[in-house]
């Protein structure tokens, strides 16, 4: 015969216990979020863009450059453009907005010669990103990585909003009509 087992009743954990339980897990759980956050923290040199509209144009924001690795993420807002309709957004050769229209930031930013093509291609412009896409209020964000560092670095050079979308197939400019807005790309002091 087995003998018999008696089970003793759970015990109730008091307040206290509770208490420390729920500290503790407060405190596991901060120190994983904040070291999640250090994965997301800048790596390396920073730039950015305030864009202002060209002659005529009302299409204004900004965009920051952030380098991750090898890897550049491209954060812009830009307000003012039309409703519902996509823009092209491309970096350019020469950083100058001297001219009203934005022509003289020149080209696309092509430091490889290779042709125009969309951002997620590897064989393309590297100031080739992607269209955005204006909501209704005339608002659009993009936040993409983007080309590598180094000799194509962005630091120095025009970054242009365009008045229709970019058709990532003529050559070299993808066909996006005029330039809305203008800016030059500068370094961030660290």
């Amino acid at each position: 015969m087995l003998p018999s087992l008696r089970l003793r009743p759970r015990r109730r954990r008091s307040r206290r216990d509770r208490t420390l339980v729920n500290k503790t897990l407060f405190l596991l759980s901060a120190a994983a979020l904040l070291a999640g956050c250090q994965m997301f923290r800048a790596e390396g040199p920073q730039a950015t863009a305030e864009l202002r509209p060209t002659k005529g144009n009302s299409a204004t924001g900004t965009a920051t450059f952030t380098q991750f690795g090898d890897k550049v993420r491209v954060h812009a807002v830009v307000t003012g453009l039309k409703p519902g309709l996509e823009h092209g957004f491309h970096v350019h050769e020469v950083g100058d907005c001297s001219s009203g229209d934005g022509m003289s930031t020149k080209g696309h930013f092509n430091p490889y010669g290779k042709p125009h093509a969309h951002a997620g291609t590897a064989e393309r412009h590297a100031g080739d990103l992607p269209s955005l896409k204006a909501g209704k209020d005339g608002r659009a964000k993009v936040d993409v990585m983007t080309v590598a560092a180094g000799p194509a670095s962005v630091v120095g050079r025009g970054l242009i909003v365009h008045a229709q979308p970019d058709d990532y197939r003529t050559q070299p400019t993808g066909n996006a009509g005029a330039r809305l807005a203008c800016a030059v790309i500068r370094r961030v002091a660290n």
